[in-house]
């Protein structure tokens, strides 16, 4: 059996997903209702999750947080722990430091204003200087994440009171966030002025609700999706109801992620005013028609495929079926990185079902292809499964650029576009032809202008300036460093 050293890196094959947000204000159980919107927000992180809730007796922020699946963090028990009528959450996959506990968010701070705690999905391209500024000034960090540094803004006393304080801190982060924030007497939803990550507002009876997605109120019984946060917009949720504040002057052109459409939002989510399985039916339409084949059988790669291949389905007339069945109990796996551990995840996760293309021309309709090694690993199935012929049609155009608002893609050197031309792709994955959606039919199927969108990690028009040099473990190097208290070369002791 093959064995590997520790050194060995673990091996990503798709874009790891972002974080997840929800807030409610006003509801007699609000860490319930919380729990059910991280629930349904789980495939924005599954690294660790954390809910914060206030308004209680005695007023005191409650947290509980944990490593995991939100099933996983959070029982009758714990929830039972969080009582009051407003609260926060957050599911995340670390797009800026590492995945530990003391990492998870929401994270919560005692300050001059009183109790504060934040939940972020996104990520600051500038937190690494303005944390230098803080740390300069004697601010003491209790992780390593961006979305920390936006509390320790708020804090300063030389900010002023109210809404201002939020503004004036917001002025001086740049980069992706949808931010909901909660105070001794509020909650509070922001987003960034380009409008990177989605975030949405709802209502269920007399409570306000804010969430990443609009698939999280869908579970709640009578809530219902009111409207969008606007890029640029705050919401403050007092016992006044909800208030809208925009401070900053509007964008030109707007940021939003289009990699929200192709891959992350769920397609019962409706998104920038669009539902994200139409946008992706529109897509697999506009690769049936820039790429057609003569085939017999359209199947997906489930799930982020599925919409697509439908589309591809029904404007080329070719039939479409499920011959891949995913299996959704499968977590992640721990075993090392080997070439057979690579094999056994590819199969337990998407399983074939031979008889359905055993003889038949084969179009395999997936989402992206990022290293290729899995995309290779389905072909060689259907090869093997007896597919006569087999055509891979992918639903956005290639990966070739980082992302620094909030996505974890691989390092660019590893994008298996970045490593090969187009048809030395086709021959790698061993598919009879190969066609990418390029970028105009996929901002067509959105129904939207293109200068809505940031799609950076295909075209490396970054909508605001980023230092490549820089990544989600900045703050862990400098942390690794052990530079000394008292600028010696060794470290010392506290009392040396």
């Amino acid at each position: 059996m093959h064995k590997t050293s520790p050194a060995e890196p673990v091996v990503q094959h798709r874009p790891k997903d972002e974080c997840g947000v929800f807030a409610v204000y006003n509801h007699p159980n609000a860490a319930e209702i919380t729990f059910f919107g991280l629930y349904a927000l789980q495939h924005r992180g599954q690294e660790s999750a954390g809910i914060v809730a206030t308004g209680g007796v005695d007023r005191k922020f409650k947290a509980h947080h944990g490593m995991g699946l939100v099933p996983q963090v959070f029982n009758e028990a714990s929830i039972a722990k969080l009582p009051g009528t407003r609260a926060i959450g957050h599911v995340r996959y670390s797009t800026t430091g590492s995945s530990t506990l003391e990492n998870a968010q929401p994270i919560v701070a005692d300050c001059a204003r009183g109790q504060l705690a934040i939940g972020h999905n996104g990520n600051l391209v500038n937190a690494h200087l303005l944390r230098d500024q803080l740390e300069a000034e004697g601010a003491i960090f209790k992780t390593t994440v961006d979305s920390e540094v936006i509390l320790h803004l708020m804090a300063q006393p030389s900010a002023s009171k109210g809404d201002s304080a939020l503004v004036q801190s917001l002025a001086k982060v740049k980069g992706a966030f949808s931010l909901v924030l909660m105070s001794e007497h509020e909650i509070v939803g922001v987003r960034d002025s380009l409008g990177f990550r989605p975030l949405c507002i709802g209502r269920v009876d007399d409570a306000w609700l804010l969430s990443s997605e609009s698939c999280a109120f869908d579970i709640i019984p009578g809530a219902r999706f009111i409207r969008d946060v606007e890029p640029g917009e705050i919401v403050v949720i007092d016992q006044k109801g909800l208030r809208s504040i925009k401070p900053f002057v509007p964008k030109e052109r707007l940021g939003f992620c289009i990699f929200e459409y192709v891959y992350f939002a769920r397609p019962d989510s409706t998104v920038e005013g669009e539902n994200v399985s139409k946008v992706r039916t529109n897509m697999g339409r506009e690769l049936a028609r820039l790429h057609p084949v003569e085939a017999d059988l359209v199947i997906p790669v489930p799930d982020s495929g599925n919409y697509a291949a439908l589309g591809y389905s029904e404007e080329s007339g070719i039939p479409y079926d499920h011959a891949f069945v995913r299996n959704h109990y499968v977590g992640r796996t721990f075993l090392n990185p080997s070439q057979l551990a690579r094999e056994f995840g590819v199969k337990v996760k998407l399983n074939l079902i031979k008889e359905r293309v055993a003889g038949k021309r084969v179009v395999v309709v997936d989402d992206s292809i990022v290293r290729g090694t899995t995309a290779r690993a389905r072909v060689v199935n259907l090869r093997n499964a007896g597919a006569k012929e087999v055509h891979i049609r992918i639903s956005c155009p290639p990966h070739r650029f980082p992302c620094h608002y909030g996505i974890d893609f691989p390092d660019p050197a590893d994008l298996i576009a970045n490593q090969m031309s187009h048809d030395q792709i086709a021959k790698y994955l061993q598919a009879d032809s190969l066609g990418y959606l390029d970028p105009a039919g996929m901002v067509r199927a959105t129904l939207r202008k293109e200068d809505r969108f940031c799609m950076a990690c295909f075209n490396n028009d970054y909508p605001v300036a980023v230092n490549p040099e820089l990544d989600k473990m900045v703050f862990e190097r400098r942390r690794a460093r052990g530079d000394s208290l008292f600028g010696e070369t060794e470290t010392p002791g506290l009392f040396d």
